[in-house]
């Protein structure tokens, strides 16, 4: 699982039906550095089932995978990446090194 940042909707003009009132989000994944200097980072995008209404700017939890797919069990859906969580803080603490 990875936190990821959402930063826009993707609409289907034609959909599996699978994917019949399914809501997906445009989302990036996230480095450490990349929450720490609040920088969001556009070359490695990911489209996401979001069944929890996400918003923008919002940071989830990704699962992806064959992961991504194991909310809808026993029913098969062709989902490669799922929110899981929407977070509502993230706060880092660093630990000294042993």
């Amino acid at each position: 699982m990875r936190i990821a940042k959402v930063i826009g909707k993707v609409t289907l003009s034609r959909a599996v039906p699978e994917f019949q009132g399914a809501v997906l989000k445009l989302a990036v994944p996230m480095m450490l550095s990349d929450i720490e200097n609040e920088n969001t980072p556009l070359d490695d995008l990911l489209v996401v089932y979001d069944e929890l209404g996400a918003g923008n700017e919002n940071y989830i939890a990704l699962s992806e995978g064959g992961e991504a797919a194991q909310p809808f069990y026993p029913e098969m859906k062709p989902v490669d990446a799922y929110n899981a969580a929407i977070l509502d803080t993230v706060d880092i603490r660093y630990r000294p090194d042993k």
